[in-house]
């Protein structure tokens, strides 16, 4: 063998000894951790992940709204007013018709609350269809739409209606006799106006007949401390005894005909109100109510 071929040996052999010796070393060093494998990628379902914001679940951090049960939306006011259906309310209120608080609203979806001032084509409305209710008041109770320890006519018309009913007017503790109920605003201001003409027929009793002079007196008219009172007729009550006195009168003023019958010094025993407004007592009992009829209705409003 020649030396060229010793020497060849002897580098492939070494070669071969430092592959062994690498070898060796690369098992006992510790191998470095690969943290990309231990990531999670995230499970998007079939969805391809794309690069960029992550997906997040949104929450809605906005307050929910607690509904008011004052408000209600204009559209359903002005419908249960009964001027018009809640289709129509919403064309008139584009058209500038409606006004809330003394502005016109067009904006669809406006909410007013209960004690908001609307108004349709210049009249005031209320969210309820307008209704009337006639009572024949019995003695003993008051005229107050005030919760109080005493005995109110609201106790009597308590299931004649679920919309708010106010008195037309009063009738004192004792006194009897009709009393209108209604919760249509313009009404009501009309028929209280002291300058209305309502016609009010009073039945009244006194303690000691009346005598002719005194009748006539109050036929022509009593200076009060309230003012001068006139009364539009006065007669006696027919087949009754001269204590019994049929009345007609425009005032609105309360107690004004106790008032009368005292300044002439006549106690009142009896006061009962027969007539209002073109209304009577016929087929209502003591203590009962009615629904006033349509054209009862329509009568009134011609006033």
């Amino acid at each position: 063998m020649s030396r060229g071929d010793n020497s060849g040996k002897e580098r492939a052999s070494r070669k071969q000894e430092g592959k062994a010796r690498n070898k060796s070393n690369e098992k006992d060093m510790p191998k470095a951790r690969d943290n990309s494998s231990d990531k999670k990628k995230p499970n998007f379902g079939n969805k391809p992940y794309v690069r960029g914001k992550a997906l997040t679940k949104k929450t809605n951090t906005t307050p929910k709204k607690i509904s008011d049960s004052n408000e209600m939306r204009l559209n359903k006011f002005v419908g249960n007013s009964g001027v018009c259906s809640r289709r129509e309310a919403d064309l008139y209120i584009q058209t500038g018709s409606v006004w809330v608080n003394g502005k016109p609203i067009t904006e669809m979806g406006y909410k007013v609350k209960l004690t908001d001032e609307v108004k349709f084509d210049g009249r005031l409305i209320t969210p309820y269809k307008k209704e009337y209710v006639l009572l024949n008041k019995p003695k003993g109770f008051v005229t107050s739409t005030s919760p109080e320890k005493t005995r109110t006519v609201m106790d009597l018309v308590a299931n004649a209606s679920k919309s708010l009913l106010k008195p037309v007017g009063r009738l004192e503790r004792n006194t009897t006799g009709l009393l209108l109920f209604t919760n249509d605003v313009d009404l009501e201001k009309k028929l209280t106006h002291h300058k209305s003409g309502v016609r009010k027929i009073f039945h009244v009793e006194l303690e000691r007949n009346l005598k002719f002079e005194d009748f006539q007196k109050i036929e022509k008219g009593i200076k009060l401390e309230e003012g001068f009172i006139n009364v539009d007729e006065i007669s006696y009550i027919e087949g009754a005894g001269k204590n019994e006195i049929g009345i007609q009168l425009q005032s609105s003023k309360n107690g004004i005909i106790h008032k009368l019958f005292e300044h002439l010094n006549y106690s009142v025993v009896k006061l009962d109100r027969v007539i209002f407004a073109g209304l009577t007592k016929k087929d209502l009992p003591r203590g009962h109510w009615r629904i006033l009829t349509e054209q009862e209705v329509i009568n009134l409003r011609m006033l």
